[in-house]
């Protein structure tokens, strides 16, 4: 881009001698709106400091009010703090809207710079360093913010907040808050709330091991009412301790709910007790509020009647996630009687094993859905953009027009599908398919050591096998939502060995039998998906050589995360060739997530990933898997992006920590900084329990490799919608 354009000495907007034979084909040659368009697409800190300088037309129109007016500094790994104070001191009267969420490089000093930008009215700084006194010191500056976005760490005390500060709070409408020790945070200064979003990610413990309480300091919990709060919004991370800070934010709200009150939606992993506050909250709701989004812990649904008396407006969000919800009362309460819901974009029915039954709760996994409920939740919210289906057997019967399928296929605006690896199989085997491998009960248990069979041989995609066949249900589901950006394609009895947040799961259920005849075909299917983004594959049994991935990385170009899991046999690894192979046409993926046990990180492999040149995220788990020093190396000498590097194999914790030591060493000689220090490497126990991952280092790289001794069985279970609602609210 800075070279695309002249000096500035040049007279007017004269493009380049080079180009002078072909004006109209030049950059500059374009409308404004056309270079406007393009360059919003810029980073901001390349923008501001570097193309502006090339010419005069864009001198110009880089200082566009468009693009001054919204600054993005998020996962922008190129922005130095040098950078970004220039940026600041350049154009930040400019900024009303900043983004500086997870730029944990900035040192707090750098952040400060923010009170510059006295025209500020959305920041978001979660992530950042920020203590009391310098959150005080810049919101004192800031009096036209409506929008903050802040994490509370151990040690923030609101007695230190100014009473400018305290001002500036008491006007912001939109507050997102990031717990990470118990407190109210700036919650009790923000009188004017019309949003209230919360994450909790609260440890049960210090780490020095000293056990935390959710009791919060005497006088903090004198929090007004806030009677125009439209948005509720909870997160909350594994742990007792969060469940009981939420419990004091919902007491609150328990005494006088908001009328206004239009959205109320807790996350909560696990199970989650009512108490007598929540039960008055959801009463009082229920008589005074019409909701337009709504998602509650399962056990506040089970066994209630809460659905019946809750009021709908125009519902645009439901969520439903494990819960006993059976098909009849999907129906009647939720979707009342098939009425038209056009008003509804996302549905989650994750984990709702009953929702496409009759409603007798009796229903046995291999059982039939009823096709009758499915048609009519299509044909009542035929405007759906997000659908979870997953974590629950759905087997279609024979019939024409009655696969799941198909009557999905309907809904053509979806922009997000996750389907269950049962679901989408023939509900009858095909003449035209050869019988898939039968795929004995190979997932491991304990923590014997296993006999590894070796690798199959991959020659390419296989005449017959790996081509989509019009003739499958699947492959036409897919050619009828050509826009979908995010597919998950996940087995109906898969657990993470290391889930983010959700509890982890040692022993792990056998795939449904179904499943065994989706394989190759059906991922190769996916590559009619040119606008795919986001796709994540566990637990296909199927997989014979995973000749469908390369169809993904050839056809869908636009993918920027992929999540594989437990392809194939659990005993061997079959798709490690097709899987080089695609990786060097995905040429946008930024993060990669594989678990497969026995997986073998060689050097084939990394030159491979080495190709994928916007890579900024690699997770690897792999129990009893194996990698070679030197192709890791080797790797991130190339793949300089690279700011996460997690790797939970098989190795010794001498190699682990020998490799940590050199990745280090070498990042720092690159980088010309000094080397952070060490992220301690720990043998992980056998508990279950997700290992720790390591906090941010000061030059930028995450590397935690460890020796995993977990009992590896399946890939992340990502709930879509947790990470869409709030695009959908706010």
């Amino acid at each position: 881009m800075a070279s695309s354009g002249e000096d500035t000495s040049n007279e007017g907007d004269a493009p380049p001698a080079a180009a002078t034979m072909a004006v109209g084909a030049h950059l500059l040659g374009f409308s404004d709106e056309i270079l406007l368009h393009i360059l919003s697409h810029v980073p901001s800190t390349d923008l501001v400091l570097n193309v502006r300088r090339t010419c005069r037309k864009l001198a110009v129109l880089c200082l566009d009010k468009s693009l001054t007016h919204t600054v993005l500094l998020q996962k922008d790994y190129e922005a130095s703090e040098d950078k970004v104070k220039q940026v600041v001191k350049e154009i930040g009267r400019e900024i009303q809207q900043l983004n500086m969420a997870g730029c944990y490089w900035l040192s707090g000093a750098t952040i400060e710079h923010v009170a510059r930008c006295r025209g500020l009215v959305k920041v978001n700084l979660s992530g950042c360093h920020l203590t009391s006194v310098r959150l005080s010191k810049m919101l004192s500056a800031l009096q036209h913010l409506r929008s903050l976005a802040i994490d509370v760490s151990p040690g923030f005390d609101a007695g230190q907040l100014s009473g400018e500060c305290k001002a500036t709070l008491s006007r912001v409408r939109e507050l997102k808050q990031t717990l990470y020790t118990p407190s109210y945070g700036v919650v009790p200064c923000c009188t004017s709330l019309e949003k209230l979003l919360l994450y909790f990610e609260i440890l049960d413990r210090t780490r020095e091991g000293a056990v935390l309480s959710g009791q919060l300091m005497v006088g903090q919990s004198n929090v007004p009412h806030y009677q125009n709060l439209r948005v509720f919004y909870a997160r909350l991370a594994p742990g007792y301790i969060n469940q009981e800070v939420v419990r004091l934010y919902l007491a609150v709200l328990s005494d006088r709910t908001p009328e206004n009150l239009h959205a109320f939606l807790i996350s909560v992993p696990g199970s989650f007790a009512e108490s007598g506050a929540t039960k008055n909250l959801l009463d009082s709701m229920a008589r005074n509020v019409a909701l337009d989004a709504l998602q509650l812990p399962k056990s506040w649904l089970n066994g209630s009647s809460l659905l019946q008396h809750m009021k709908f407006n125009n519902p645009f969000y439901f969520s439903f996630s494990r819960c006993a919800l059976s098909g009849g009362h999907l129906i009647q309460r939720v979707i009342n009687g098939g009425r038209d819901l056009r008003s509804l974009a996302s549905l989650n029915l994750s984990g709702c094993v009953h929702c496409l039954s009759p409603d007798s709760l009796l229903r046995k996994a291999e059982d039939d859905i009823d096709s009758g409920i499915l048609e009519t939740l299509v044909a009542s919210c035929h405007n759906l953009q997000h659908l979870n289906l997953s974590a629950a057997h759905h087997h279609s019967a024979d019939g024409p027009g009655r696969h799941l399928c198909q009557l999905l296929a309907r809904l053509r605006r979806l922009r997000s599908l996750s389907l269950p690896v049962c679901s989408v199989a023939e509900a009858a085997p095909r003449a035209d398919r050869a019988p898939a491998q039968p795929a004995p009960h190979a997932v491991p248990r304990g923590f014997g050591k296993k006999v590894r069979i070796g690798v199959q041989s991959y020659s390419g995609p296989l005449p017959g096998q790996a081509a989509p066949q019009p003739s499958s249900v699947f492959w036409a589901l897919l050619k009828n939502v050509p826009f979908l950006e995010r597919l998950e394609l996940i087995g109906s009895s898969f657990s993470s060995a290391m889930p983010r947040n959700e509890p982890a799961i040692r022993n792990s259920l056998p795939p449904c039998s179904r499943a065994q005849s989706v394989g190759d075909s059906e991922v190769a299917a996916v590559g009619q998906l040119a606008f795919l983004r986001h796709l994540t594959l566990a637990q296909l049994p199927g997989i014979l050589t995973g000749s469908g991935l390369v169809s993904i990385g050839l056809q869908c170009q636009q993918l920027q995360s992929l999540s594989l899991a437990n392809l194939g046999l659990m005993g061997k690894v079959v798709y490690t060739s097709a899987l080089s192979d695609m990786l060097k046409h995905c040429k946008r993926l930024k993060d990669l997530r594989l678990e497969q046990p026995y997986f073998s990180a060689n050097a084939q492999f990394f030159q491979a990933l080495s190709q994928c040149s916007a890579l900024q995220r690699l997770c690897l788990v792999s129990r009893s898997g194996t990698l070679q020093p030197e192709a890791v190396l080797a790797f991130m000498a190339r793949c300089l992006h690279v700011v996460v590097c997690h790797m939970f194999t098989g190795e010794s914790l001498a190699t682990c920590k020998s490799l940590q030591q050199s990745l280090l060493r070498r990042w720092g000689e690159l980088t010309g900084r000094r080397p952070p220090m060490l992220t301690k490497c720990q043998r992980q126990p056998s508990t279950g329990r997700s290992p720790e991952f390591p906090v941010a280092l000061p030059d930028r790289l995450h590397v935690c490799l460890c020796s995993l001794l977990l009992n590896c069985s399946g890939e992340i279970l990502a709930e879509v919608f947790l990470s869409l609602v709030m695009e959908i609210i706010c």
